[in-house]
């Protein structure tokens, strides 16, 4: 059965650690009974960055639609447009924005994750 979202009807959650942005398009919400992927599309604004992390159920895709900035897991690794970048299960990873323009990226889990695992646990 086809379902549609519409982009008003899409959940938007501003982080509150700095002033990321993420709109979930494949979540239980969003897609009923769908456990196998999750999906979502994040604008990191000039300077943002997330806290370390990982996902011990699930492998991690990210697409850079546009921008650039670092990927940091046991290095930091340039990610640019066209990038097309997989972490691991159980790979602790973050991103940092150093530059002037907003980085945008798609993001995907599979399966979708049942847990974030902060590395700092004041970092949630």
């Amino acid at each position: 059965m086809t379902r549609i979202v519409r982009a008003a009807d899409q959940p938007r959650h501003r982080s509150t650690r700095d002033s990321r942005d993420r709109v979930d398009l494949v979540t239980e919400v969003t897609m009923p009974g769908v456990t196998q992927l999750k999906a979502d599309l994040i604008t990191y604004h000039p300077g943002d960055t997330a806290a370390r992390h990982y996902h011990d159920d699930a492998d991690h895709f990210f697409y850079v639609l546009s921008g650039s900035g670092t990927l940091h897991t046991d290095a930091a690794h340039r990610v640019q447009v066209g990038d097309l970048i997989r972490v691991e299960a159980g790979e602790v990873h973050h991103f940092h924005n150093d530059t002037g323009a907003d980085l945008l990226f798609f993001e995907l889990w599979v399966p979708a994750p049942r847990d974030t695992i902060w590395v700092d646990a004041d970092d949630v």
